[in-house]
């Protein structure tokens, strides 16, 4: 279903059948990613921090719409981010979970909650985004004076916000409910997920569940706009060219921040689809393709926590603006 679920399945017995027998080398896993969830905490809680500060105690007047979601995706890296000191722990313990059921509902739901929130908010800059641009071109200039259109802006992006955290919260809602502290082998505590009778047409069902909704739906929703803010762009913005760069630079940068999104979580939704899908008998997959699934795993989830750290450094490197407010704080 989610994030840390079957790393372990190799102590706990194969649930893909009896016929796949085999076993992953944890051994540098209890090592290598403690020490990557370690960097990913670092630099995000520094950079996500710097872009909370930057937008929040920047000039008001000269905001853009679009920072209102810029800084609420740093908040919701920032919250989960705070959360994997704990995950960096209970891998090196080899699975083991100290830290009580509280903490292993509430780390795991911060952990949902940071991916349906990020989805979302980059699916609402896309929105956004084609929304300003088509609003930007009426065909008599007059009628969107510049002053007007930055203030509206400002504002706009507040009701769809609440929204956009509501949902994210509702959806992420399964990882609190269900999550427990429970009692595994070698006397271990293991932090995943309860689900009772038919756990693996459940966690199926679960896993495709959260898939569609805090992965693809979003994609899907962020391409077709970008389509249409690139025939928008294309159509209507040439002749102002000074005003068609800037808005160019900043469609460049969620650009950039929506397919870092997809490339760091795309890998972690495949695997994790296919697995529940063979594990509840919906796919048959070959042993060998399994036990690369189980071993790739770990690394898929790393990849996909990466991607909090990785959006300040998109800012710094392509947004010159973002810099220059930068330099004002420090």
């Amino acid at each position: 279903y989610g994030e840390l679920d079957y790393y372990y399945e190799e102590e706990e017995g194969n649930e893909t059948g009896e016929a796949c027998e085999w076993q992953a080398d944890w051994e540098a896993s209890f090592s290598l990613l403690p020490a990557l969830y370690t960097l990913v905490f670092v630099l995000g809680l520094s950079g996500n921090g710097l872009v909370l500060l930057t937008v929040w105690r920047g000039p008001r007047a000269k905001r853009r719409s679009a920072d209102a979601y810029i800084g609420n995706l740093a908040l919701a890296d920032l919250a989960f981010v705070a959360t994997l000191p704990l995950w960096a722990a209970y891998t090196a313990l080899r699975f083991h979970w100290p830290f009580g059921a509280a903490l292993c509902k509430l780390s795991s739901y911060l952990v949902l909650l940071n991916m349906f929130a990020s989805a979302f908010c980059l699916g609402g800059l896309s929105a956004e985004r084609y929304r300003a641009v088509t609003r930007a071109a009426p065909p008599h200039p007059r009628t969107a004076p510049a002053p007007r259109r930055s203030a509206a802006g400002s504002a706009a992006p507040l009701g769809p916000l609440a929204a956009l955290w509501a949902a994210a919260a509702a959806a992420a809602l399964p990882a609190l409910l269900l999550r427990e502290a429970r009692g595994g082998p070698r006397n271990r505590t293991l932090c995943d997920l309860q689900l009772g009778g038919g756990a693996a047409r459940a966690a199926a069902a679960l896993s495709l569940g959260t898939t569609a909704l805090g992965f693809a739906a979003p994609l899907l929703l962020m391409a077709v706009c970008y389509c249409c803010v690139g025939a928008a762009v294309r159509r209507h913005l040439r002749p102002r060219r000074a005003e068609a760069a800037a808005r160019r630079r900043l469609l460049r940068l969620i650009a950039a921040l929506v397919a870092v999104f997809a490339g760091c979580w795309l890998p972690f939704h495949l695997l994790k689809s296919l697995f529940v899908l063979a594990a509840a008998g919906l796919l048959e997959l070959p042993c060998a393709l399994l036990g690369l699934i189980s071993r790739l795993h770990p690394y898929a989830t790393c990849l996909a926590y990466l991607n909090s750290c990785l959006n300040p450094l998109l800012y710094a490197f392509l947004d010159g603006r973002f810099r220059a407010q930068c330099r004002l704080l420090l």
